[in-house]
């Protein structure tokens, strides 16, 4: 089974919105798990307009599950996820004032600088993963880094799954059959929703895991997030 990592982005920004702690965050962290959910995601950005650094620091003693931090590997994320170490850091490229990810690593240029990282959080423990698009020169060059995994960056499928085209697929596909000949894990995230993330799991060989919070909690206001937990779940046997 794939497993289920939820990103409660979305819930610190509900909270940021009004200044207090309704919704709780730390609770919905809790309840998430209890709800089956296999790990917790969370993405800080410098100017914490969600997920606060200290919100990272107070989770770590209730993810029982999984605890993946998301992030530009800057010096303030580098020491932060030293601090909380997670069972898994996703390193993401975003631009200061980024308001979503959108695009996936060059690991050819970067290759030095990951590699450099990577060894630090790997020292530590940490699991790593590259956020990179499905493009089989950037799956190579993550290899080269000692990433131990990487992440698809999935809003290009997602896109033309929703005009009902679903050669959409196949880039992913072609990358995550690269990435498993180069024995590198394959997480996924970014706009997979129920709509489409059975018909993307059935596609990606050895998947192991996607991350999903804006469409997950958004189906949750309609249909309880208890519920959209376990019909994530469901799809992704």
């Amino acid at each position: 089974m794939t497993k289920l990592s939820v990103n409660i982005n979305k819930i610190a920004t509900l909270r940021n919105a009004r200044g207090g702690n309704v919704p709780d965050l730390l609770k919905v962290a809790v309840d998430i798990q209890k709800f089956g959910a296999q790990g917790i995601t969370i993405h800080p950005r410098p100017d914490e307009r969600h997920i606060r650094y200290q919100d990272a620091r107070d989770l770590r003693p209730l993810v029982y599950t999984e605890f993946n931090i998301e992030g530009n590997p800057q010096h303030n994320f580098i020491d932060l996820v030293l601090e909380c170490k997670p069972e898994q850091v996703t390193l993401v490229p975003d631009a200061i004032g980024a308001i979503t990810s959108s695009s996936g690593w060059d690991t050819l240029k970067n290759q030095a600088y990951l590699s450099e990282v990577i060894k630090e959080f790997k020292n530590n423990g940490i699991r790593t993963s590259i956020f990179v698009d499905p493009v089989l020169e950037m799956i190579e060059g993550a290899k080269k880094t000692g990433t131990d995994r990487i992440e698809l960056y999935t809003e290009a499928f997602a896109n033309q799954y929703s005009l009902g085209n679903k050669k959409g697929i196949e880039p992913y596909t072609k990358a995550a059959i690269l990435a498993n000949e180069l024995n590198l894990g394959i997480n996924a995230g970014h706009d997979l929703s129920l709509d489409n993330v059975q018909f993307f799991k059935q596609n990606i060989p050895n998947l192991l895991e996607v991350s999903i919070g804006h469409a997950l909690i958004s189906e949750a206001l309609y249909l309880g997030l208890d519920n959209v937990v376990n019909m994530y779940l469901h799809k992704l046997k």
